[in-house]
């Protein structure tokens, strides 16, 4: 291509002066021109719009005498000048694009970069900034070159790589202006990668220049371009999306987003300080929806400041919208959408779909086998392209095995998923996989924890055998790491296909819902699936939804809305083995917790029938334990040993530690209400030890709460206080109900201890706590309130409240049922 003469920055610029007699990519380059017209204009550029200069000057250095760039002949593939030409014109360039006059935030990133600069013993040969677009990397190096620059006095090279466009600049070409930046003749610049770059390294040698290399590819790109070791003193700072690990001797930053404080102070600057601190609240819900991005924050600031009728609230609903925000970021031509897309343009088929594919996953990231089920790759060739995709700043791992997109990103990899051809075939297609793969492993866990439990048979079959663990405590892990994940799956895969695996998949990871860890998010999708089963008019996996949801009710103390949904499942599908014996279980502890004997018995009869019916023993002892915590509930202390003990030699046989731990616990209530109490504490408090090893915050709770009693009844009332402080700090998960009886057993133990002050303050928050709540409260906590006087139980009680109140919590649970 023949160089105009014309100046102005394009990609690939360097902003040299220009020679009439160099040759044409070369002039091009030179003159602040695109070697390839057609990527005038693509790289977003709202930071600034750049200027250059240069600085003729007589010598190389004000502070030393012209060295031998006077005389340079044309250098061999690897060796150094030969003869001398004549001598060659010295210039100190100055080809820095204009500073950026609002740069904010990464204050203690430049300090620690300057430092490095300043120091020659810490100064790397270079300074690799890398990222995804809209990151931030250039105005970051500018910002670093210009407080930088003092240090290089003998100049200032800049190129624009053009590697996120599809024509990235020649590094013989960048080679040959840098060359005529720094004085060499047209005629001493020989052809060729090799030879141009000995030549340019022997230039630097005795120089302070610092080397701006913006927008790079990756490494091979840059490495011809890097000063040599005999220019100890010069430094490149080069930006790009690749990560460069495998250049020497560099200093590596990969660059994240802004703080919550540096997105604000950006968004500030640009709209004006007062506009923004009187919608302070507003402005952070918009940089939020950035994603804390600095391109997208300035996208949106410029909108607005651009708007002087809008208010920053009107922004930030415009934002709020997942599916309309990348349309909002679009200021004129500049859009988020434009940075993101030049990434994606570089991929290849197979990176392409792998980033389209798990755009459309939820959750705050991904392992690598729920990949390879999203995309139907084995694991190694998931691990390849994934790889890949975090190599080009597309996809991060912050951790071995997990990856995850920036949330602007996930959604542009989103849209691109849509907007494909095949989209919604492919999209059915993988999330599909990604069900089934989380299905069939949740089901695994399900089986591990629950030995002898059925329930795991009448679930929907898969495509995918699901991950193996060797021991209980890897499947725990497993599940409470991909919970998040997990769940996100159940609402987006609620269509005609894959509804039934969705609702079967709350049922898999019950212990998700009974630990307590994940209660909201539990509940919105096991609602979301079963309005989505309604909708369809999809009984069965109705019913199954309502039912986990229910479930989840139970163990929050919420008993109406779980008899609620828990009868009407039983009514849309009773015929089902599942809801037959799960459903009226749980009914069972409901109305046992609300006072209901009669009904509770009811239902634990049936339970207990259905069950046996379909030969699941570990239902069966489940069953029995919650017909045990009836029986101490209408005070026949003798059957509800038995009973309990029933329970527990089946857990024993069935060799499941953490359905041991819910025997242990039946049985610890019915032997404090018994007044066995050494024996209620051994049982207790091997209970505990399980819930605390199987990851159970919420039957942690529910243990000590149970020690408590169990302590006060034996006159013991500093480990009750111990106990039910214990109980206190992990009360949270158990609903307000169960926090209010854990106060009440508090106050209790510390007058039993002589504590009256601290008495007086709990007892005050339970009562303030009841008459919050306003609902009716369950039958434990009438109980608990049976024997107790309206103000503060009297001092001299050492076992105050507690005639009635032992054993009456929460009921079981699935084996226990685990309430």
């Amino acid at each position: 291509m023949v160089g105009e003469e014309r100046l102005g920055r394009r990609t690939g610029s360097t902003g040299s002066v220009p020679d009439r007699r160099w040759r044409g990519d070369e002039a091009s380059l030179a003159l602040g021109e695109d070697p390839d017209p057609a990527l005038d204009r693509t790289r977003i550029g709202l930071e600034w719009e750049s200027g250059y200069g240069a600085e003729v000057a007589p010598g190389l250095r004000p502070h030393a005498a012209p060295g031998p760039a006077t005389g340079f002949s044309r250098p061999t593939a690897v060796g150094r000048p030969q003869r001398p030409l004549a001598a060659a014109t010295a210039v100190r360039p100055a080809q820095l694009p204009a500073a950026v006059a609002d740069f904010t935030g990464r204050e203690d990133l430049v300090r620690e970069l300057n430092d490095r600069l300043a120091t020659p013993s810490e100064r790397p040969a270079a300074i690799a900034v890398a990222g995804i677009g809209g990151i931030g990397k250039t105005a970051l190096a500018v910002h670093l070159a210009h407080t930088a620059r003092h240090h290089f006095p003998d100049g200032q090279l800049y190129v624009d790589l053009g590697g996120a466009g599809s024509s990235p600049a020649d590094p013989e070409t960048v080679l040959g202006a840098f060359l005529r930046s720094l004085g060499i003749p047209d005629a001493a610049i020989p052809d060729g990668t090799e030879e141009r770059a000995a030549l340019y390294r022997a230039a630097l040698e005795g120089r302070r220049v610092l080397v701006l290399l913006d927008n790079a590819r990756e490494a091979a790109q840059v490495r011809p371009l890097l000063p040599g070791e005999g220019a100890p003193d010069c430094v490149a700072l080069i930006t790009g999306r690749a990560h460069m690990g495998d250049l020497d001797r560099a200093h590596l930053v990969d660059l994240d987003a802004m703080s919550p404080t540096e997105a604000f102070a950006l968004f500030a600057l640009i709209v004006g300080e007062e506009r923004a601190m009187i919608e302070r609240a507003a402005v952070m819900e918009v940089v939020a929806s950035c994603s804390f991005l600095p391109l997208a924050i300035r996208i949106a600031a410029c909108r607005l400041a651009s708007r002087r009728t809008w208010t920053v609230s009107v922004l930030a609903r415009k934002l709020a919208d997942e599916r309309r925000r990348l349309d909002e970021l679009r200021a004129g031509d500049l859009a988020v959408t434009a940075t993101f897309g030049l990434g994606y343009g570089q991929l290849d088929p197979a990176q392409a779909r792998a980033f389209r594919l798990l755009g459309l996953v939820g959750g705050p990231d991904i392992s690598l086998p729920a990949a390879g089920a999203v995309l139907g790759l084995d694991v190694e060739e998931t691990a390849r392209l994934l790889t890949s995709l975090v190599d080009i700043s597309l996809l991060e791992s912050a951790v071995p095995g997990r990856y995850r997109f920036h949330d602007l990103v996930r959604l542009y990899a989103r849209a691109c998923a849509e907007r494909e051809s095949r989209a919604a075939a492919e999209r059915e297609e993988a999330l599909s996989r990604l069900l089934d793969f989380y299905l069939a492993t949740a089901a695994r866990v399900y089986a591990m924890e629950r030995p002898g439990d059925r329930m795991v048979e009448h679930l929907e079959p898969t495509g995918h055998p699901g991950l193996c663990f060797e021991t209980s405590r890897a499947a725990l892990d497993w599940l409470f790491a991909e919970g998040d994940c997990l769940l996100d799956c159940v609402p987006r895969c609620t269509g005609e296909t894959t509804r039934r695996r969705a609702g079967d998949l709350l049922l898999g990871a019950l212990d998700l819902a009974e630990s307590g860890a994940r209660p909201r998010q539990y509940e919105t999708v096991a609602r979301a699936a079963g309005d989505a089963a309604h909708a369809a008019g999809d009984s069965r996996t109705e019913a199954r939804a309502r039912s986990a949801l229910g479930h989840l009710y139970s163990f929050t103390g919420r008993y109406a809305q779980a008899e609620r949904e828990l009868r009407r499942a039983l009514e849309l599908d009773g015929e089902d083995p599942v809801i037959a014996s799960r459903a009226s279980n749980q009914l069972g502890i409901v109305t046992n917790g609300l006072g209901r004997y009669d009904d509770a018995e009811r239902f634990l009869g049936q339970a207990l029938d259905a069950f046996r019916a379909d030969a699941n023993e570990a239902g069966e002892a489940s069953a029995l334990a919650n017909l045990s915590r009836i029986h101490v509930s209408r005070g026949r202390t003798g059957t509800a040993v038995e009973l309990a003990e029933q329970g527990l030699a089946i857990y024993r046989r069935l060799g499941a530690p953490l359905r041991l731990a819910n025997g242990m616990y039946t049985l610890g209530i019915a032997l404090t209400r018994a007044h066995r109490l050494e024996e209620a504490a051994v049982h207790l408090t091997e209970a505990l030890d399980l819930f605390r090893e199987a990851r159970q915050p919420l039957w942690e709770g529910m243990a000590h709460f149970r020690l408590a009693e169990m302590h006060l009844a034996a006159h013991r009332p500093t480990k009750a206080v111990a106990h039910a402080e214990q109980s206190l700090a992990l009360g949270g998960l158990g609903g307000e109900w169960r926090r209010f009886s854990f106060l009440t057993v508090l106050s209790k133990a510390l007058l039993a201890a002589g504590q009256r002050g601290r008495a007086q303050e709990h007892w005050s928050q339970a009562q303030a706590l009841r008459e919050r709540l306003g609902s009716p409260e369950p039958e434990e906590v009438r109980q608990l309130l049976a024997t107790s006087a309206p103000d503060l139980p009297a001092s001299t009680d050492l076992n105050p409240g507690h005639r009635e109140a032992f054993g009456v919590g929460p009921p079981v649970s699935e084996s226990e049922r685990r309430n």
